[in-house]
């Protein structure tokens, strides 16, 4: 069992945002996330501008990050750890955990990526070591898309964390650090273009039964090496427009028939669906789809707190 958090904030209402999440299961949400979101800075490495609990204050749900070993330690690098170290994967995890703790009703996404195959007791001690163990969600079994509980039942459990490892998780092991590709398939990334919603991973899936993450950030390649493309940063994260979330959404949809689960952002504080407003709820209709930007502030934090989702 989880906690429920020591302390109420403003971010606490309804679940995570808006109470037509409540009924939703969680297979049945979309949600903005941040790729790489360990990589803070303005380097040709990194991946985001703010810092991982500022970006889960301002409402994103859905954090994903790269792991390598470094002198036995789980480290946060990028690619390498001689390319970019973003310190002990304990210390991202503590964070999480701190956050988790001063919001009530929040349900966070944690996918991590397990670049040099290690053990998953590695990764099983880093969560006991920092805390946030204790909010993990263990289904006991493999889960249908339809047999996951709803954002409702995970904040009443207490297991506000649903976590994933996309290689060699082992659930008889670790059972709450689940298998990303059993449960979901993901789209290329590292592109140029957003042309093709196709499916890129797991490798001889037809993604049946499985939910969508859509690697939605643009690369550009400088001498043969692929670094995120600042400049299209604000037409790749508007709403609307060539290039946009509600682009390549349309463009998914039309491919499999169904709204993505995830959707994986650089530099996410950059373009046009990131609203301001403060004190309202922006409603933003995009053909059969409402995106939901759930926007609260106090008189002393202008600039916190919003809830990013796709409700379909």
């Amino acid at each position: 069992m989880g906690n429920s958090g020591s302390s109420a904030s403003t971010t606490d209402v309804a679940c995570n945002g808006n109470v037509a999440l409540c009924s939703r299961l969680y297979s049945n949400v979309t949600q903005i996330g941040t790729h790489d979101s360990a990589f803070v800075g303005i380097l040709p490495t990194d991946n985001q501008l703010v810092s991982v609990t500022t970006q889960l204050d301002d409402g994103v749900r859905f954090l994903q990050a790269q792991t390598h070993v470094k002198d036995n330690v789980l480290e946060l690098c990028h690619t390498s750890c001689a390319e970019l170290d973003a310190g002990p994967l304990t210390t991202y995890l503590t964070d999480i955990k701190t956050w988790l703790d001063a919001n009530d009703n929040q349900v966070l996404t944690l996918l991590l990526t397990n670049g040099d195959f290690v053990d998953v007791s590695m990764f099983g001690d880093a969560m006991t070591s920092s805390g946030l163990s204790s909010y993990a969600f263990t289904p006991g079994t493999q889960l249908s898309m339809s047999q996951w509980p709803t954002l409702q039942q995970l904040i009443d459990a207490g297991t506000r964390l649903v976590m994933f490892l996309d290689y060699d998780a082992n659930t008889s092991v670790v059972p709450y650090i689940l298998p990303e590709f059993d449960y979901f398939f993901e789209t290329a990334y590292d592109v140029t273009d957003f042309d093709s919603c196709a499916l890129d991973r797991p490798p001889g899936s037809n993604g049946a039964g499985l939910m969508m993450i859509v690697n939605h950030f643009l690369d550009v390649d400088i001498f043969g090496i692929s670094i995120p493309d600042v400049a299209e940063d604000s037409s790749t994260n508007a709403a609307t427009g060539s290039k946009s979330i509600g682009a390549q959404a349309d463009l998914c949809i039309s491919t499999w028939g169904r709204s993505p689960n995830l959707i994986l952002l650089d530099n996410f504080n950059i373009g046009g669906y990131y609203l301001p407003l403060p004190a309202v709820v922006v409603h933003l209709l995009i053909m059969n789809r409402r995106c939901i930007y759930g926007a609260r502030y106090s008189e002393s934090s202008l600039g916190s707190d919003l809830i990013y989702h796709w409700i379909t």
